[in-house]
C-alpha cells in the first residue's frame, strides 16, 4: 500500500510517502526564518506559508519516492490538535486529493503520531514495536507534555499531562526573558552545553507530587523574578550559559524523574520519548542514564522525526488501515483542541 501523508498543524509544511510502513520520502519546509523576527509563531503567517509551500512540497515528496499520484492507495493528514487555519490547509487538501483519486482518507491525531514515531527507522515498525510493549511514553513539545501508557497498537492511556505551560513552552519563554533568538529551546540547549547546571537552584515543579501531571509556569516565573533581581547577569556571557544550563536541568529533572517513576509504578520495562523537545541533548542523555539505572530499556525518536513531520502521520495512518480502522469521512472537520485519550 502506498500512502501520501500531510502535516500542517503548526509552522512546518510536510508531506511524506509511505509504502507498507516504510517511509519512501519525508519532505519538510520549515518556517523558522519567517517567524524569527516576531519571536514566535504568527498563525496568519504560518497559514499563508502553508498555502505557498504545500503543493511544491507534495511534488518533491512524490518525486523523491518515485511515486505518481495515481499510484496512491490512500491519503492521510493531521486532523488536530493545532492552529485551526494551518490545520485546514493540509486536512482539506488531503480530503480533496482522496476524493479525486477515490481513495480512503485518514485523519490523524498529531500527538498519537508522535507516540508511535520512535519506531520509524527505515523498516516497517511492526515487529520492533511488538517486542517493546507495554511501555511508558513521554511526548514533550512546545505545546504539550504527556506521559502515556502504551499496551499495544492503538491501545494507550494518558497518565499525565501539562496543567499550564508545557516544557517546550517554558524553554521558549525563558529564552525570551534572556533575550535569545527564536526558537529559544535549541538556543538554550546550545548555550547550556558550556554552562554549569548547578550554578543556580531553580524549582522542580510538581516533582514531589505523586501525580503524573506537569506544570512549568512556576519555573518560568521563578526565572523572571531571578532576572529582575540580577539584571547585570545578562551582560556576562558565562553567567548566561550557567543560567541556561540551570533552567535546562530543572526542566529535564522533572521530565525524566516523572517518566521513570510512572514506568516503575505501572510495571513496564520499556520507555520511549518523542516530540520536539526530545531533540534536547541533555534530556536524551539524562533519560538514557536514568533508564539504565532503573533497568528500563529506552527508545528515542530519531532527531529528524522529533519535530513535526508527515512521516509519522503516514506510518500511523497506514497501520490503522492495516488494522481495519474505518477511514475518516471526507466531510470530517478539523479538531484543533483534540485531546489524546
Amino acid at each position: 500500500m502506498k500512502l501520501l501523508a500531510i502535516e500542517t498543524s503548526c509552522d512546518e509544511t510536510s508531506v511524506a510517502v509511505v509504502q507498507d510502513g516504510r517511509v519512501l520520502a519525508n519532505v519538510v519546509a520549515s518556517q523558522i526564518q519567517l517567524h524569527s523576527e516576531y519571536g514566535g509563531i504568527v498563525p496568519e503567517l504560518a497559514t499563508r506559508a502553508h498555502l505557498r509551500n504545500l503543493l511544491p512540497v507534495a511534488r518533491a515528496a512524490l518525486e523523491t519516492a518515485g511515486v505518481a499520484a495515481a499510484e496512491l492507495d490512500a491519503v492521510a493528514a493531521t486532523q488536530g490538535p493545532g492552529l485551526p487555519n494551518a490545520l485546514l490547509i493540509g486536512f482539506q487538501t488531503g480530503q480533496a486529493l482522496a476524493f479525486v483519486l477515490e481513495k480512503p482518507f485518514v485523519g490523524i491525531h498529531h500527538h498519537e503520531a508522535h507516540l508511535y514515531s520512535p519506531w520509524i527507522t527505515g523498516t516497517p515498525p511492526v515487529a520492533e514495536f511488538q517486542a517493546f510493549q507495554p511501555c511508558v511514553s513521554l511526548i514533550v513539545s512546545g505545546g504539550h507534555t504527556l506521559v502515556v501508557h502504551v499496551a499495544d497498537w492503538l491501545q494507550h492511556r494518558v497518565l499525565g499531562s501539562t496543567l499550564d505551560d508545557a516544557a517546550g513552552e517554558c524553554f521558549d519563554k525563558v529564552a525570551r526573558l534572556i533575550g535569545l533568538p527564536y526558537p529559544g529551546g535549541p538556543e538554550i540547549d546550545r548555550l547550556a552545553e558550556q554552562g554549569n547546571p548547578v550554578a543556580f537552584n531553580f524549582p522542580r515543579p510538581m516533582l514531589s507530587e505523586p501525580s503524573d501531571d506537569f506544570s512549568f509556569s512556576g519555573l518560568k516565573t521563578s526565572v523572571r523574578y531571578f532576572l529582575q533581581k540580577r539584571p547585570a547577569l545578562l551582560e556576562d556571557a558565562q553567567q548566561v550559559r550557567n543560567l541556561c544550563a540551570s533552567v535546562q536541568a530543572a526542566i529535564t529533572d522533572v521530565l525524566v524523574a516523572k517518566t521513570v517513576r510512572a514506568a516503575r509504578r505501572v510495571g513496564v520495562r520499556h520507555v520511549t520519548a518523542s516530540g520536539g523537545v526530545t531533540c534536547n541533548r541533555a534530556l536524551r542523555a539524562e533519560l538514557a542514564r536514568a533508564c539504565a539505572h532503573a533497568g528500563l530499556s529506552l527508545r528515542l525518536a530519531e532527531r529528524e522525526l522529533c519535530t513535526d513531520n508527515a512521516a509519522m502521520i503516514g506510518v500511523l495512518a497506514a497501520r490503522k488501515l492495516e488494522l481495519g480502522v474505518p477511514p475518516t469521512s471526507r466531510d470530517a472537520e478539523i479538531l484543533p483542541n483534540w485531546e489524546l485519550a
